[in-house]
């Protein structure tokens, strides 16, 4: 208990005695996984996270996460509804500031939000349940046993009522104390596991939702920065500052570390300053670097997959170009500094190593510097990183002035982050009808894992020369499983190259990594004569993973017959203690892939999908099908249409115009999500856990439609279907022919 003016709870985590563990497999991701690693990294300090009952009955949390649309507000109100038995409408769930005393806990990232705070949140309404009831009894003199807590009222003999608002300020402890508290069991569960609607939808498609940009800081102008034409170029010199900065509506023009940053009374007035900027720049980190360069830096830094071996193999390379990792809202942020204080404002997943990097950059200590965390429009892994941030602190440092900075969409895909180019070598061992061994050696651009576990500490270790490779390679294999029964197997990771801007975008490793291993298993069903569903069903670890499989299978009826040119592909991924399978169907037929797309590569067409997921507990159902649904688009994106192209030291897509995630004319008219019953009574990890089976459903479907197995991704890389837009001015004119292509 925490002592305060309403009732305040928290929860500090024990081990129930004779707690034990079972006995390891050989398999290390059932043994311990980067979940566990983050739970465990988070729990020492999960009594630092507090539930509020309010004086109006209302209940307030500050959840030390981010949401980016992933839907952890709702998730999270849920269960303080279920453990403190009010309504959920009731339950007003915010983003807490940057928290430094969290340590490891306020990291927004591998699938763990809900599978860490599952039961700390918990807890913590528990112990605020217990201390009502308690009040309450004490009032009334009576006993606790009697008495109930439902739709925010507790009830007890003699008709004797109040809600929790009259009860918070009684219920509230003058001093900080251990108690016992006991958690609903789930067959009383009338809250989690029901599907409900997100509590902010109403607001986002209203409009009234607040994002970082739609915030009225006072005297925040409009902040645009214009940037090098190859990666990571540097100023040399501004031939016309003065000319700019006497443009209508410019306020400054400063020199920055990433270009030159323009503050204007609108963006308008930003993109014409910008456009209007003379630089003379320095080379870039990838400077005269292009895909096929880059392709043979990969070659060369491969890892051998050991000696031939003696029995029959099947085994291939694949490719898997660079990929943007731009959300749907712009990389932005807000900063007001002063000379002995700075306030941030933006949607940031590591909001603690953040802080601690503005600081030093400003040069602040850390109880001067404060970071707001707001709600983000789409993340995919973009906002673990705070290049925006630390843009926007350093122009209000050397304007003295409050600036609202915004990215470009060319910002974001020419110098924003991007998911690594990799190749992926994989063999598989067999003798008759048993696999002997798997090997995989995965070459990969250097992913930045520079955010390391939220706070300075790990980011510095995942930063350094000596150390990045190992923390890189810890993630790899904590991250990475091997769901089937393919005896000796091994995953090695190798890294190169660290002049690209990159990120651990959605599922990290696991799109790339499991594609490659799908797509081989394929081959070899087909080599020892075995149907594709078969043979995983027969081959994977556990009776959980065969149900989703079977289950996509029944869903998606697997087998049936199809036209020439089209085929079903399936596919398997397991991770943080959850399971999915996804089957997909596809036309490649000639039809199809040659219809007229304005402005876009068409290609084959993914025309169903069914995705079934075991995440144990789903908290909200309807909020896991969304995400699965998002998991799918992910997918077709990075199997069939969506990279980015390396020219000259410079990618060539200029926006979304010309990058092709999922569009409408490739997403399938028939989709669905099969959410597997509770399996283990807990929840596991499910924001990304779609995404790698989705793609490698996609490839695996395209190798039996076309009769090729595909090895370069995505499937259109190799065809241009645009003209690049220039990168002196670095930011495009604005278009002005929109109306001219409404139908």
């Amino acid at each position: 208990m925490l002592a305060a003016p309403t009732l305040t709870a928290a929860a500090e985590l024990v081990p129930a005695a004779g707690a034990r563990a079972d006995i390891p497999s050989p398999e290390i991701t059932e043994l311990i996984d980067l979940n566990d690693v983050m739970t465990a990294a988070a729990l020492p300090t999960s009594g630092l996270i507090t539930v509020e009952v309010n004086r109006d009955g209302t209940v307030s949390f500050a959840l030390p996460r981010t949401e980016v649309g992933q839907g952890i507000t709702t998730s999270t109100a849920m269960l303080i509804a279920e453990e403190l038995g009010v309504p959920l409408e009731r339950v007003r769930v915010t983003l807490a500031d940057a928290r430094p005393e969290l340590l490891f806990n306020q990291l927004t990232g591998g699938s763990n939000t809900t599978f860490s705070t599952y039961t700390p949140i918990r807890v913590a309404a528990a112990v605020a349940r217990e201390r009502l009831l308690t009040a309450a009894a004490a009032a009334w003199d009576t006993d606790v046993a009697e008495l109930t807590l439902t739709a925010g009222v507790v009830s007890g003999p003699g008709k004797r009522s109040a809600g929790i608002g009259e009860l918070s300020e009684r219920a509230a402890g003058a001093r900080t104390e251990r108690v016992p508290v006991a958690l609903k069991p789930r067959d009383r569960f009338t809250v989690i596991g029901r599907p409900h609607n997100r509590v902010d939808a109403l607001a986002a498609v209203t409009g009234r939702k607040e994002f970082t940009l739609d915030l009225a800081v006072p005297d925040a102008l409009p902040t645009m920065v214009c940037r090098p034409p190859t990666i990571n170029g540097r100023v040399g010199s501004v031939g016309n500052v003065s000319e700019v900065r006497a443009m209508p509506g410019v306020t400054d023009v400063v020199v920055i570390s990433t270009g030159v940053a323009v503050r204007a009374a609108t963006f308008g007035r930003c993109i014409d300053a910008v456009r209007a900027l003379r630089v003379s720049w320095k080379p870039g980190s990838a400077e005269g670097k292009s895909d096929a360069s880059v392709l043979r830096e990969l070659k060369a830094a491969e890892l051998p997959l050991g000696p031939p071996p003696l029995t029959p193999s099947v085994e291939e390379t694949f490719t898997f170009h660079f990929r943007g990792n731009s959300a749907l809202e712009p990389n932005c942020a807000i900063a007001d500094v002063r000379a002995d204080r700075a306030e941030i404002w933006a949607s940031l997943k590591a909001p603690i190593v953040a802080k601690e990097a503005i600081a030093a950059k400003l040069g602040l200590p850390l109880r001067a510097v404060t970071v707001h965390v707001t709600e983000g429009g789409g993340s995919f892994g973009r906002k673990l990183f705070f290049d925006a941030a630390l843009e926007a602190a350093e122009v209000s440092q050397k304007t003295g002035k409050p600036v609202k900075l915004m990215w470009h969409r060319a910002d974001d895909s020419r110098q924003g982050r991007v998911h690594p180019m990799a190749t992926s070598r994989v063999r598989i061992a067999y003798l008759g009808d048993t696999v002997l061994s798997y090997r995989q050696r995965h070459t990969s651009v250097a992913t930045d894992l520079g955010h390391g576990l939220g706070e300075i500490f790990t980011a510095l270790a995942a930063s350094l020369p000596v150390g990045d490779i190992g923390f890189s390679q810890t993630f790899f294999q904590l991250s990475q499983s091997m769901p089937y029964d393919f005896g000796a197997n091994s995953r090695l990771l190798s890294e190169t190259d660290k002049g690209f801007n990159t990120g651990s975008m959605r599922n990290v490793y696991s799109p790339d990594v499991t594609c490659a291993r799908e797509l081989l298993v394929d081959r070899l069903s087909a080599r020892m004569g075995k149907d594709p569903y078969r043979f995983r069903h027969d081959f994977l670890r556990d009776d959980r993973s065969r149900a989703v499989l079977d289950k996509v299978a029944e869903a998606g009826n697997w087998g049936r017959s199809m036209p020439a040119g089209t085929a079903q592909g399936i596919a398997f991924h397991s991770e943080y203690h959850s399971v999915s399978a996804v089957l997909v169907e596809i036309d490649c037929r000639p039809e199809t892939v040659g219809r007229p797309i304005r402005d876009g590569v068409t290609g084959p067409r993914v025309t169903k999908a069914v995705i079934a997921v075991d995440v144990g507990l789903a908290v909200n159902p309807r909020g896991l099908e969304a995400q699965m649904t998002g998991c799918l688009m992910d997918g077709i994106a990075l199997a069939l249409t969506a990279s980015l192209h390396l020219r000259d030291g410079a990618f060539l897509e200029a926006s979304w115009d010309n990058y092709f995630y999922t569009r409408q004319w490739n997403t399938p008219p028939e989709l669905h999500v099969v959410v597997m019953p509770d399996s283990t009574g807990e929840p596991g990890g499910a924001g990304e856990l779609g995404v790698a089976a989705s793609m490698a459903a996609v490839a695996c479907a395209y190798g039996r439609a076309t009769g090729t197995m595909p090895t370069v991704f995505p499937l259109n890389h190799g065809t241009l279907s645009f003209t690049p837009k220039p990168t002196v001015p670095p930011v495009p004119a604005s278009p002005t022919d929109g109306l001219d292509h409404v139908r």
